[in-house]
């Protein structure tokens, strides 16, 4: 039994069979069985609800019914439950359970144009445009990216199958992250435009700070209080009243399980999932995010603006929000790229390649196991991850070269072994 204990930790100490051909199969097989059991789930969705009687798109109802509510001239209905849940049922019947809209205002210029389409060809439209972006997004930070590798990424599927924003936001905040060193005032303008989903920017304007990127941390604001404006002069006080006035019924779901802690990914969720008190969890929640933020200020201090700062400050982010879902993991595919490169190029670290693989498929497998054995898998390893990252960042050679940081505007030059 030892000798055996001894071989599988050697086996995933190196992972020297997770080679870039297997890895290359592995994508392929893993979109293949996706993509199978998405025509199947379709398929099997007569009238556009699935067996379990939800919407093919799921969340995307709560987007499109707020849209159809504005268009109609009452946009603070959004915030309205039995307004909300009537236009909903109005699309696919009296027996569809409710999809709530937690977000603030500026969401509803973004979701505005949405109801202008049927339903299945505006949720087409939604997915296709904001999973080009991000698809984008990731290309500049890897350029040999293919649409495979892309596509087997789980959260894509997972986000998809929700209809839901991640796209978005992670187009916007890795975008920003792209553009702070040559497009200052551009990465700003992205940050800001996060005020449809603030509180997956929570760590942004306090790494701003540490960094001195005063131009984009003003931008930013400048950005966020735009956004907000437009939206209070669009539709109204009213609208932000019954918003502010929802944000209680938002708290209430995330404290008493409306959502389902197994579907969360925060660290609030898993010490609610392990039966933790109320307030240990928002101890434990609170604490995370004040030793991230931090964890950034270190880093900064140590190798300012080193080129490991984007992918900090995305695992930074996630770890720090309460209300994380696993759509919201389109996002860890910033820093898993970046210790992809960093790996290439100067040699992985024993036990890293095993992390970047269970990272890659935790969108996964986060929810499963969470429901099905009372396993929070996400935060511990979103904490690896980061961790992994500050190490890399902090025990650079010191003197040794920075390398360049990607660049929105230009194509990065990758040695072969990496492109590959």
């Amino acid at each position: 039994m030892v000798p055996f204990i001894g071989q599988a930790a050697t086996a995933l100490s190196d992972c020297a069979w997770l080679d870039g051909k297997r890895a290359r199969a592995y994508a392929r097989i893993l979109l293949a069985v996706t993509l199978i059991g998405a025509i199947g789930w379709i398929a099997l969705s007569p009238g556009g609800l699935d067996r379990e009687g939800k919407p093919i798109g799921t969340d995307f109802v709560g987007f499109y019914a707020a849209s159809h509510l504005t268009l109609d001239g009452s946009p603070e209905l959004a915030y309205d439950v039995g307004a909300h849940w009537a236009a909903q049922k109005a699309l696919f019947g009296p027996k569809l359970g409710y999809t709530a809209f937690f977000y603030p205002p500026p969401a509803l210029l973004v979701s505005l144009p949405l109801a202008l389409a049927p339903y299945f060809w505006s949720l087409a439209g939604w997915l296709a445009m904001t999973g080009y972006a991000f698809y984008r997004v990731l290309r500049c930070y890897l350029p040999s990216l293919g649409p495979v590798a892309f596509l087997a990424f789980p959260a894509v599927f997972v986000n998809a199958a929700h209809g839901q924003n991640g796209f978005l936001s992670a187009a916007l905040i890795g975008g920003g992250l792209l553009a702070m060193e040559s497009r200052p005032g551009l990465a700003g303008v992205l940050f800001g435009a996060m005020a449809f989903k603030p509180h997956l920017a929570l760590v942004i304007p306090f790494a701003l700070i540490f960094a001195r990127r005063w131009t984009t941390l003003i931008v930013a604001a400048a950005t966020a209080a735009a956004f907000s404006a437009a939206s209070l002069a669009a539709f109204g006080a009213p609208t932000w009243d019954g918003f502010l006035a929802d944000s209680q019924f938002a708290r209430s779901a995330l404290e008493n399980n409306l959502v389902g802690d197994e579907k969360m990914q925060s660290v609030f969720a898993a010490v609610r999932l392990l039966h933790g008190s109320l307030a240990l969890a928002w101890g434990a929640q609170i604490a995370t995010a004040l030793c991230v933020v931090a964890a950034l200020w270190r880093l900064e201090r140590r190798a300012f603006r080193a080129s490991a700062e984007s992918a900090a400050i995305v695992c930074a982010g996630l770890l720090a929000s309460p209300f994380l879902l696993d759509y919201d993991l389109t996002l860890i595919a910033i820093p898993l790229v970046w210790l992809l490169r960093e790996g290439l190029r100067t040699g992985f670290l024993p036990f890293e390649k095993a992390l970047l693989a269970l990272a890659f498929v935790l969108p996964l497998i986060s929810r499963s196991l969470a429901g099905a054995v009372g396993l929070p898998l996400a935060p511990l390893i979103l904490a690896a991850i980061f961790a992994l990252t500050m190490r890399r960042a902090l025990t650079r050679a010191p003197g040794s070269a920075r390398p360049a940081a990607p660049d929105i505007n230009s194509k990065m030059h990758l040695s072969p072994a990496l492109e590959q």
